[in-house]
C-alpha cells in the first residue's frame, strides 16, 4: 500500500521452469514492486507467494543462490576490471560457473582485462547479465535491461538472453517497455495496469490478437483503400480476381502487440 492505495492488488501470476515471461504495464502499473516482492526485497501486505518452492519473506540463505539479479540501475565497480569484477561476484556463491566462461558467455572475453569504465554502454549490461548469472540461478530477473541500448545492441543482448533460456533451461522473469523485446523474447507475456494483471497469453495470442479482424489495403483509383474483415483470404483472393491476380499495393495486417497492449491498459491509440 501506498498512502493508502495497493501498488499490487490481487495478482494471480505463474510462471513455469525454463520460461522467459515478459510483465508489461506503464509507469506506476506495479511491475517493480511485484518483482521486489518475488525477489524478496518487499514484503506484502496480504497474499501467498512462492518462488523456488519458498516464500521470499521467510527463505533461508541457500535460496538466495538460486535467483539472478540484473536491475535496471546497477551499479559497478569502475575502476576493476571486467575479469576481478565478475570473480569478486562468484566468491559470493558456492558453486559458481567458472568465471572465465561466464565472461564467454556474455561475449566479453576480449575485455576480460578492460576496466569497467572503459566498456561501452552495452558491454557494461553485458558486465551486469554476468554478475547475474555467475551464480548458476534458476531464475534471473531482468529489469528494464535494454533502456538506453541502440538497435544494434538490443538485438546482441536478445541473442544473449535466449542463449541462456535455451542452453540452461534458466527461467527469466523480465520487465520492459519495448513491445518488440517481449514480443521477440517471450514465451507468455502479463499486463499489469493500476496493481492488477489485465491478461497473461504468448505474444501471438494476447488479448484475442490472433483472432481479431483483419485490415486488407490496397490501391485502386489511385487512392488508398482497406477493408476490415475476419476473412483476409478470401478479401485477397477476390481482390486479385478483380485486378487479373496483380493487387496494387496489396497489405495484410492484425493487430500489433502494441494495439492489443494499449487496449488493455486504456490509453489511446
Amino acid at each position: 500500500m501506498y498512502n493508502k492505495v495497493p501498488a499490487v492488488d490481487g495478482v494471480d501470476l505463474s510462471i513455469a521452469d525454463g520460461e522467459i515471461f515478459a510483465l508489461l504495464g506503464p509507469n506506476g502499473a506495479g511491475k517493480t514492486t511485484t518483482v521486489e516482492i518475488l525477489e524478496g526485497f518487499r514484503k506484502r501486505d496480504a497474499g501467498e507467494v512462492r518462488v523456488l518452492g519458498e516464500d521470499p519473506q521467510r527463505a533461508p540463505r541457500r535460496w538466495r543462490y538460486g535467483i539472478g539479479l540484473v536491475l535496471q540501475n546497477a551499479s559497478d565497480m569502475a575502476d576493476m576490471t571486467v575479469g576481478e569484477t565478475v570473480r569478486h561476484f562468484a566468491a559470493y556463491y558456492p558453486r559458481p560457473r567458472p568465471v572465465d566462461e561466464v565472461i564467454d558467455l556474455v561475449g566479453l572475453t576480449e575485455k576480460a582485462g578492460r576496466k569497467v569504465r572503459t566498456l561501452s554502454g552495452g558491454q557494461r549490461r553485458r558486465v551486469d547479465v554476468a554478475i547475474g548469472v555467475v551464480g548458476r540461478p534458476r531464475l534471473l530477473f531482468l529489469d528494464e535491461p535494454t533502456t538506453g541500448f541502440d538497435p544494434e545492441a538490443r538485438r546482441q543482448f536478445w541473442a544473449l538472453i535466449r542463449t541462456l533460456s535455451d542452453q540452461d533451461g534458466t527461467t527469466i522473469l523480465l520487465t520492459t517497455h519495448y513491445l518488440d523485446e517481449a514480443e521477440t523474447l517471450a514465451d507468455r507475456v502479463g499486463v499489469i495496469a493500476a496493481g492488477r494483471l489485465l491478461a497473461i497469453d504468448t505474444p501471438a495470442e494476447l488479448g484475442g490478437r490472433d483472432s481479431a479482424e483483419a485490415t486488407v489495403g490496397w490501391l485502386e483509383d489511385g487512392a488508398a483503400r482497406q477493408l476490415r474483415t475476419d476473412d483476409p483470404t478470401k478479401a485477397t483472393v477476390e481482390l486479385a480476381a478483380r485486378f487479373d491476380g496483380r493487387v496494387p499495393g496489396l497489405t495484410v495486417s492484425r493487430p500489433t502487440l502494441e494495439d492489443v497492449y494499449l487496449d488493455l491498459i486504456g490509453s489511446p491509440r
